[in-house]
């Protein structure tokens, strides 16, 4: 993984959610191309779409509410940060309320890379069923 910047909790208090959803966009993004790979003989275009299937807001928003009850009382609120967090526009593809449970679980994957927590960060990806 990444090294991560292991910011503060006073720093991250002070971290727009839509920019945590932004880095956490890539976290995630990341995370789904490296367990996506493991098969080394498929093509990339088959690898490709399933990864696109997996990173959108839909899938998102299904995958959050699954690990829902898992999730801390301080990780419940940073999800609930960025999903209530005033987005200016939804993608045409989107339903507002999955792209807004989607912006939670980028959130909360942003926050847990920007805090330096690697091992929690795994722990919710292993939760998520990637199939």
């Amino acid at each position: 993984m990444l090294t991560s910047p292991e910011l503060s909790d006073k720093e991250l208090a002070q971290i727009s959610p839509l920019v945590m959803a932004y880095v956490g966009d890539a976290v995630y993004e990341l995370a789904v191309r490296s367990r996506k790979i493991m098969d080394r003989t498929r093509k990339i275009r088959d690898i490709h779409q399933e990864v696109v299937g997996l990173v959108n807001a839909e899938k998102q928003a299904q995958f959050l509410r699954k690990i829902e009850d898992s999730l801390t009382e301080e990780e419940i609120a940073v999800v609930k940060r960025g999903r209530n967090a005033k987005t200016h526009s939804v993608p045409r593809h989107a339903i507002t309320a999955d792209y807004r449970w989607s912006t939670g679980l980028e959130a909360l994957f942003g926050y847990l890379y920007l805090k330096g927590d690697e091992e929690r960060l795994r722990e919710i990806l292993e939760m998520i069923d990637f199939t």
